[in-house]
Order: C-alpha cells, then sequence, then structure tokens
C-alpha cells in the first residue's frame, strides 16, 4: 500500500498565492462523502515491468486538501494502483493539507524537483503561467459539459503546452474544483442589476476584481480567515464560493441567499516536474498517466456529486437558493468591454480556442 504521511500542516492562507483556493484550503471536511472505490481488484502487472521487493522510484506529490477530499480519494487510488501494476517499482507518497508548504513554495519546490507531483488550481498557477488563469474567465462556462469540451480538448493541450515552457509537465486530464456561486445576507442576485454597487468580499486577483467592477459592484479583497467576521459585522454584504466553503466554514449562519451563478470553474492541474518525469522508464510513465488520468474523470463525478448534495444540506440549514440566468450577466460583461480586455491579456491563441468551446465572448 501507498504510505500516506497523516499529520495535518500549518497555515493554509499564506500570502504569494492568487486567493482562488484559498477558500478550499479552509478545513474542507466533508463527513458524509464515502467512497467505495478504495480497495477494488488490483490491476494486473504490464510485461516488462520488474518486480522488486524495494521501490525504484519513490516520488513525492503535495497538495493543499485534507485526506477526506474527492482528490486525495482518488490520487491515493491511483496510487495503489500504480505501485501495484509496476510491481512496485513506483511509489508515490502523499502529502495532503499542505504538509509540504503553501501554494508558492511547493511550486517553487516542484520546479526545483524537491517534490515530483502537485496538484494546483489554475488560477494560482498563472502567477508564473498566466494564460491558466483562461478557465476562471466570468460566465464563460455554462455547464459541465463545455467544461470538459474545453479542457479535455485543444483549450486544455495549449495550456498545457505553455506549462511545459516552465519545466513543468501537466497531466492530460484536470482535476475539478467546481463552479463558484454568489452568497447574500439582504436579497438573491437575480440580474446584473443586483449587483450595482453590491459590497462582495473577493480574492486578491486583477480577474476577480475586474469582473465585479464590471457589473457595477464593490469588490473588497478581503483574507478568507476574515470572511466571516466581515460578513457578520456588514464590512461586506456578500462573498462567491464553491459550495463546499459555504458549509464548512458555516457562511450560512452570516448568509441568507445563495444564488448559483456558476459565474466561475476552476479545476487542478496535476502538475509533475519534467526532469524527474522523464527520468521514469517509458513503461513506468505510461502506467502513471495512465491511473492519474483515468482517476481524474472519476474526481470530477464525486465533486458533481458532493456540490449537490451540498445544495442540499444548506438548503436544510436555512439557505434560500435561486438560479439566475447566465445570458444577461454575459451581455453585461461585454458591454463593459470585460471579456475585450481579457481576451488582450490573453492572446489570439488562447482565447480562440475558449470561445471555440464556449462560443463568442468578446
Amino acid at each position: 500500500m501507498v504510505h500516506i504521511v497523516d499529520h495535518y500542516g500549518g497555515a493554509l492562507d499564506k500570502p504569494g498565492a492568487i486567493a482562488a483556493w484559498e477558500e478550499h484550503m479552509s478545513n474542507f471536511s466533508r463527513r458524509t462523502f464515502v467512497t467505495t472505490a478504495l480497495g477494488g481488484a488490483a490491476a494486473l502487472a504490464m510485461p516488462g515491468i520488474r518486480r522488486a521487493e524495494a521501490a525504484s522510484f519513490n516520488y513525492k506529490y503535495a497538495n493543499n486538501l485534507q485526506l477526506s477530499h474527492p482528490l486525495n480519494i482518488r490520487a491515493k487510488e491511483a496510487a495503489d494502483a500504480i505501485a501495484e501494476e509496476t510491481g512496485g517499482d513506483m511509489k508515490i507518497q502523499i502529502f495532503p493539507s499542505s504538509q509540504l508548504g503553501g501554494d508558492t513554495e511547493t511550486l517553487s519546490q516542484l520546479r526545483a524537483g524537491a517534490v515530483e507531483f502537485f496538484t494546483l488550481s489554475g488560477l494560482i498557477l498563472s502567477t508564473l503561467v498566466p494564460v491558466t488563469a483562461i478557465n476562471g474567465v466570468g460566465f464563460a462556462f455554462p455547464d459541465y459539459g463545455t467544461v470538459w469540451k474545453a479542457m479535455d480538448g485543444e483549450l486544455g493541450a495549449h495550456v498545457r503546452g505553455e506549462i511545459s515552457k516552465y519545466g513543468i509537465l501537466a497531466m492530460e486530464k484536470i482535476w475539478d474544483n467546481g463552479f463558484r456561486q454568489t452568497t447574500s445576507r439582504s436579497k438573491p442576485i437575480e440580474t446584473p442589476a443586483d449587483l450595482e454597487g453590491f459590497k462582495i468580499r473577493v480574492p486578491v486577483s486583477p480577474l476577480w476584481t475586474s469582473m465585479y467592477e464590471a457589473f457595477g459592484a464593490a469588490p473588497t479583497s478581503i483574507n478568507f480567515s476574515e470572511v466571516y467576521t466581515s460578513l457578520q459585522t456588514g464590512v461586506v454584504e456578500g462573498q462567491e464560493n464553491p459550495l463546499a466553503i459555504l458549509q464548512t466554514a458555516k457562511l450560512y449562519e452570516v448568509q441568507k441567499y445563495c444564488s448559483m451563478t456558476n459565474h466561475m470553474w476552476d479545476g487542478f492541474w496535476f502538475l509533475a516536474n519534467q526532469e524527474r518525469w522523464e527520468a521514469l522508464p517509458e513503461d513506468i510513465r505510461n502506467v502513471v498517466a495512465k491511473h492519474l488520468n483515468a482517476a481524474a474523470v472519476k474526481e470530477r463525478a464525486d465533486v458533481e456529486a458532493l456540490n449537490a448534495s451540498l445544495a442540499e444540506t444548506l438548503q436544510e440549514e436555512g439557505m434560500a437558493f435561486n438560479s439566475p440566468e447566465a445570458g444577461p450577466f454575459r451581455e453585461k460583461l461585454r458591454s463593459a468591454k470585460f471579456y475585450e480586455t481579457w481576451q488582450e491579456k490573453f492572446g489570439p491563441t488562447a482565447w480562440g480556442l475558449l470561445e471555440q468551446a464556449v462560443g463568442k465572448l468578446a
């Protein structure tokens, strides 16, 4: 079995990393999430891969999520299958919960080869590879089908190519973080007009700030550790996050309305140090890639199911849900030149591939 270091690290909200993922690092815990996938039948060993008592390759994999998250559940399942199929020649040790450092620090370790594998939000990776934030363009993706069409298709391939210029390999399948929703203590968000003058907490990121400014809102950057108090005291009226954070951070205690705006989607790229990856024999690389990509697809289904169950849980906690139409929000961003601005920032190639998947934006 693959060993997972069962020790939880310190502060997860570290400066230097775009806050797109800080919310999911706030002690994610979903006790009701159950998987029956672990312990399945092990794959048969591939011909040509020798068996050995000690692994020829012991690689470290770091991430910023707790063991209960679907990403770690599926990653462990994949690591076990890889060890089995390679006859013990390839073992992956998992370090969850930012044990090896914050996102920026661990990314540096990955580039140096001190860590071989790392999963990271594209919105945070954009501090190094700007185009990786393109999946976070406001109201670009109407549904998961469109997300996977883009990220499993030419847009994802283009982004992976840009990542490779920095000595990092990204696996073919991106893992799911989820869509972000908008909450408020005083009113549901039904139309773009409801955002005018709306004081909303956002992560420290130009992409977030420019989007809400285009709506005429008043975006305020606040550390996640201060979000609950800021909502409670009225410093801000609302915030935006995936549903998991509403539940784990108990934001339902200070927010009444949850509008399923799906305004941004984010995912995790499974990254490998290029030099350390190429040090593996080709047959082992094939096994590793096969199982990690298969695990990503399973994790996507896990996260979608988890979000559905969380919506029911949050309604039981007293939150009122509504589902506004995305069209008017998209039109507002278009008229405010939001898409034109980011088209210029991301460049014609990446933007063209995004629009190829989602339709005309700018």
